[in-house]
């Protein structure tokens, strides 16, 4: 029975450093040389696609290289259930996560790398006081304000953000880097990820989001028309507008959905000739290629009511061949103007016939609401946060980005008042859709004394919650999906969360007492934290080997313990704290009986508590006996 220590690789989040150079032995392995990267060797199979110029196009700052360390660095932390603060925990398959969103995301690289459709974000703006978040979840919010400079060493609140510091940007690229060079591992091939951004660092986020998803995969930047009204203060410009910056992880892979047409659309269809196949719009006839490029596509055609011959101007010839040209004349589908005697036909294009409008990169608020309107939302759910984000706004994406009936998920890892998870909810109830979400908060403290976040905290007060806006994150899911529901009382989607708070691992660490080893066993006797509950080491596994968070977890009583069937077999876990040596032939039988019954697809592992067991006899006893039915993969924690 092989044992789960804080030493094994599956104790910790992926080794992408490992995973990496594994990847390129198996294609280059004569470029290593005593498990060591020879780079000479790399750079003469790679031939003349090594760049070794001094000089080169690029962003980088000071920490860019401890950025990407920090990418790579496993962590050690876990995610503890949270069944009091969900909603639906038994049945819902969408997550709220409270922590680091660094920690969180290096959690989620096991059970989520490659299952995420879209990620939308909205992180700071590196305006004078935006949280710069931790680099490590075992920081108290208290160090980590400390570390970024928002406190003073007795806890007087300062700016993140000083002129000295995040208004050079270097705070912000230090922060931003790490975080979507994990996230790009957690998008599927056919993935993309928007974030909104203003100008104050739109340039900066376009620059490192080439460096990690490549400059090839940059689809648009959406502008983001926000204000109704001007800001009568602003010294220079009313700053109207923000963006949406959008990447996908294969663009050839990934294509925005069509708009659906509306009276807008169509209030140019007509039908002056009364066709009988009803209003039509027409479309030019000729095309962008000159007559050097299609010599086939330049040739005369006769206006019917003229009799005149027309040729194409030679850089911009027909768009249709001759034979195509004649049948267009023979289905009645060329227009001539309305007076018949235009010197360059148009195509009709019937209504009917009309396809869905491609998106457009200009989302003005009318459409997809304003920051007057986001405010309104807040307030209407009865609460209150500084600069809120339109659910309209990133339902519109989601929309585009998504299909209703799909489980895709959405990622969010900068959810602040959980506006993502509200769209998600309220697009599903509009179309039927079965999407998820993941979203991740921190859980920055609210403070009363600022004008943007007074009603926010106040509002936590009233609920009797800490003031934090992880709080209000939840707050805001709970009344957003009860009023969707008020809303649509149809809908039987999924309309609840499973919360998760980011701690350290449920495994103890071995921290040996050199001057005192015996005291040290005895306390390491008990290998899993004692204050630690069953839920706790249960999702932790989870994680380790690569499962969703949201699996369907069954529990049944063999032989007086409670065993887990995790994903229909997949893992069946038993941490009772006392296995007899009487119990352990009827425990092993009984699990057997139920592995056979649930008839998994795959390889199913067994988990047991390895302080259990009195003695080793019991313990390969009991695996004795699983491995006699096929059960081979049995370890302890």
């Amino acid at each position: 029975m092989k044992k789960f220590t804080d030493q094994d690789p599956e104790t910790k989040s992926p080794d992408l450093v490992a995973e990496n150079i594994e990847k390129l032995k198996a294609f280059f392995p004569e470029a290593f040389t005593e498990g060591k990267v020879d780079f000479e060797v790399l750079k003469q199979l790679l031939g003349g696609t090594v760049d070794e110029r001094e000089e080169k196009y690029g962003l980088n700052w000071h920490g860019k290289r401890r950025a990407r360390q920090i990418a790579l660095t496993p962590s050690t932390g876990t995610l503890r259930p949270c069944p009091e603060d969900s909603v639906d925990w038994d049945t819902t398959r969408n997550l709220m996560i409270e922590g680091d969103n660094l920690e969180v995301l290096k959690l989620l690289q096991k059970s989520y790398a490659g299952k995420v459709k879209l990620i939308y974000i909205d992180p700071p703006y590196n305006i004078g006081k935006d949280v710069i978040y931790p680099d490590n979840f075992q920081d108290s919010i208290r160090n980590y304000l400390e570390l970024t400079g928002q406190v003073d060493g007795v806890g007087r609140k300062l700016l993140s953000n000083t002129e000295a510091s995040g208004r050079f940007h270097t705070n912000w690229l230090n922060m931003m880097y790490p975080r979507l060079k994990l996230a790009r591992n957690l998008l599927r091939d056919d993935g993309v990820i928007f974030v909104s951004i203003d100008d104050s660092e739109a340039s900066h986020l376009r620059r490192i989001a080439d460096d990690i998803f490549g400059e090839e995969n940059f689809v648009s930047s959406i502008v983001w028309r926000k204000r109704v009204s001007p800001a009568n203060d602003a010294q220079w410009y009313s700053s109207d507008h923000e963006y949406l910056v959008v990447y996908s992880r294969n663009k050839e892979s990934w294509f925005p959905n069509r708009t659906e047409r509306n009276e807008d659309h169509n209030q140019y269809y007509k039908n002056p000739d009364n066709d009988s196949r009803g209003p039509w719009n027409s479309a030019a006839y000729t095309c962008n290629k000159s007559k050097a490029e299609r010599p086939n596509l330049y040739y005369a055609i006769v206006n019917p009511n003229t009799r005149k011959e027309i040729w194409p101007d030679e850089k911009a010839v027909w768009a249709y061949s001759k034979e195509t040209h004649l049948r267009h004349v023979a289905e009645n589908l060329l227009y001539w103007g309305a007076d018949g005697e235009s010197r360059s036909p148009r195509k009709k294009q019937f209504l009917t016939e009309a396809q869905p409008v491609v998106p457009r990169s200009l989302w003005d608020y009318s459409e997809v609401g304003s920051t007057q309107s986001a405010t309104t939302e807040m307030r209407d759910l009865g609460s209150g946060f500084g600069y809120p984000k339109p659910s309209t706004l990133i339902r519109k994406a989601v929309y585009q980005a998504t299909r209703a009936n799909s489980m895709d998920i959405i990622l969010d890892f900068f959810a602040g008042s959980g506006t993502a998870g509200h769209a998600v909810m309220a697009q599903n109830a509009a179309d039927g859709g079965t999407r998820r979400y993941i979203l991740v908060q921190l859980p920055e403290p609210l403070d009363p004394e600022n004008k943007d976040q007074k009603t926010a905290a106040d509002f936590c007060d009233q609920l009797g919650k800490p003031r934090t806006i992880a709080e209000l994150t939840k707050e805001r899911l709970r009344r957003a999906g009860k009023k969707i529901k008020e809303e649509n009382p149809l809908f039987a989607g999924d309309l609840g969360f499973r919360v998760f708070k980011l701690a350290s691992s449920n495994i103890r660490a071995w921290e040996p007492d050199r001057e005192n080893l015996a005291a040290t066993l005895a306390e390491h006797a008990e290998h899993l934290k004692t204050e630690r509950t069953e839920a706790d080491i249960l999702f932790e596994l989870l994680l380790k080997l690569g499962l969703d968070l949201t699996v369907p977890i069954e529990k049944k009583t063999i032989a007086g313990k409670t065993v887990h069937s995790i994903g229909v077999g997949t893992l069946l876990v038993c941490l009772a704290a006392q296995i007899a040596a009487a119990q352990v032939e009827p425990l092993a039988l009984g699990i057997v009986f139920w592995y056979k019954q649930l008839a998994p697809a795959g390889e199913t592992q067994v988990v047991f508590r390895d302080s259990a067991f009195a003695d080793d006899v019991a313990k390969t006893n009991l695996t004795a006996i699983l491995q006699q039915h096929g059960l081979d993969n049995v370890r302890s924690l």
